[in-house]
């Protein structure tokens, strides 16, 4: 069995959280891979910038169902302050 690979932002590194929402859906991991790193590190920081569990836990739903409708960035978001 090959391992399945997440590509890492640009600054940031995929939390295990989000690897494992994006290794259970074949077709967010093949987009995901296909961002460029600054648009992973964008998705990345906008999922792990909120303060409350249940809050991260949508924005990892929302992320993975827009990026699969083809969605490149987080949207409404000033973008991430780490770059």
């Amino acid at each position: 069995m090959t391992k399945k690979e997440i590509a890492t932002g640009a600054v940031h590194s995929v939390p295990k959280d989000v690897r494992k929402a994006l290794l259970s859906s074949q077709a967010a991991r093949d987009v995901w891979n296909d961002l460029t790193p600054l648009a992973r590190n964008e998705w990345i920081c906008w999922i792990t910038s909120v303060k409350k569990l249940e809050t991260r836990k949508n924005h990892i739903e929302r992320a993975c169902a827009e990026i699969i409708e083809g969605k490149r960035r987080p949207c409404c978001w000033p973008g991430c302050p780490h770059r």
